[in-house]
């Protein structure tokens, strides 16, 4: 496979499919059977990943076509359970060539560590202090990281806030942190311990929490598309959209679902990747609730020419160095498949997808309904807990759609009557 463009790679086997993906990315024999061969994860690794193991737990590894992002060709690997997302982010992005594909960028790699300071009795003069001596504390927190310190320059600046609450005015300190390539978890809550007994110094208060942030404001992600008005089925299709994102920018309820889509094409490469999808997931969802309600993470508009315009931007905590990215021999697969080289690019390639995932599910809900392309891949899914072979799949799913009637006890009835 020279391209990810590829008509009818989802017709291939899957024995096809891994072995043009492997020419693609260039993957090994060795490197590929990591994904194709069951128990890649040993079990001594994964005693040494969490706690109290007792085996390990698959997951289907797909890939999405198509993407063309800032002019290079991507093929996407995506851990996860549910229909229909590989196909529609694959759909999304073959859409998205007549427009140029996907443009992103990206603000750098800075992780916030905040210190927490307690029972001060002048928190404004405080805050004051504090940024006062702002040098030494830097001087403290990279003292801790030299090795980051000579790569990234490790605790760059630091902002100081007043957060009231219940137990009154608290001191929050935050420590802006470069951290390369890595998620940086365990480099900023080390920086974060080394200073607070300064910042109790300086403030006459107590210092409690110590931890990073997952809510990286200040390392964003952005990306945007034009999807023309002809490859996507006209201008009635381009209004719906930006009426179906109108809807979800206003209202809480329809964002939580809207953006739940969006996180259907983020979280399996934040899981193929092997980083962290829950702190991915907390920081989206905080990211967009910062103004006076909880609203959508896409925008959507019409362009002067009647095309349709789609933007995103995101906190991407993610990495390429330690943690399971390193361990997993999966995750080590899937980034040489996905042939990022760096945290930043990782960053805006999740983007992408995600942009690409809400334009799927927007179009459809604006077209034919959500259901339609779902349901048929939820059909296929059904038939093989019923039992059909793979000879009689398509004529079990055939025969669910025309009928209207999908669920397990009907493909067992279906069967039945092909004996």
């Amino acid at each position: 496979m020279k391209s990810n463009q590829y008509p009818g790679f989802h017709k291939l086997t899957t024995e096809q499919r891994a072995a043009e993906v492997a020419e693609f990315a260039g993957l090994t024999q060795e490197e590929i059977g990591r994904l194709t061969t069951p128990g890649a994860l040993s079990s001594e690794v994964a005693d040494h990943v969490i706690e109290n193991v007792i085996g390990t737990y698959q997951l289907p590894v797909g890939v999405a076509m198509n993407f063309l992002i800032n002019g290079k060709e991507y093929v996407i690997p995506m851990v996860l359970e549910e229909a229909s997302v590989v196909a529609a982010a694959s759909n999304a992005a073959k859409m998205s060539r007549a427009g140029g594909g996907f443009t992103t960028s990206y603000t750098g790699n800075i992780m916030i560590a905040q210190v927490q300071c307690i029972g001060v009795a002048n928190p404004f003069f405080a805050r004051q202090n504090i940024l006062h001596h702002k040098q030494e504390i830097l001087e403290i927190a990279n003292s801790k990281d030299p090795v980051l310190v000579k790569i990234t320059g490790g605790a760059k600046d630091m902002e100081v806030r007043i957060v009231d609450s219940q137990i009154g005015p608290m001191v929050i300190t935050h420590l802006l942190v470069d951290t390369g390539d890595a998620m940086g978890a365990n480099a900023v809550n080390t920086m974060a311990e080394a200073v607070a007994p300064t910042i109790e110094q300086l403030t006459g208060g107590t210092v409690k929490l110590r931890i990073l942030s997952n809510l990286a404001d200040h390392r964003i992600a952005r990306a945007t598309a034009t999807f023309t008005k002809e490859a996507i089925g006209g201008e009635d299709v381009v209004d719906g959209i930006v009426a179906a994102y109108a809807f979800a920018a206003a209202d809480p309820y329809r964002a939580a679902t809207s953006n739940k889509g969006i996180m259907n094409g983020i979280d399996p490469v934040v899981v193929a990747t092997g980083n962290d999808w829950r702190g991915m997931e907390a920081g989206v969802h905080s990211y967009c609730a910062r103004g006076d309600h909880y609203t959508s993470l896409t925008r959507w508009e019409k362009d002067a020419h009647g095309n349709l315009t789609g933007s995103i931007e995101l906190p991407t905590p993610v990495g390429l160095v330690g943690g399971a990215t390193k361990i997993h021999p999966g995750a080590q697969a899937c980034v040489k498949i996905l042939g990022v080289t760096s945290a930043a690019e990782l960053a805006q390639v999740i983007a992408a997808v995600g942009l690409a995932q809400n334009f799927a599910a927007m179009r459809a809900l604006a077209t034919d309904g959500i259901q339609k392309g779902h349901m048929k891949l939820h059909a296929r899914n059904l038939a093989t807990v019923a039992g059909a072979a793979a000879d009689q799949l398509d004529a079990v799913v055939a025969k669910m759609i025309a009928d209207k009637t999908i669920s397990v006890d009907y493909a067992k009835e279906i069967l039945a009557g092909m004996q």
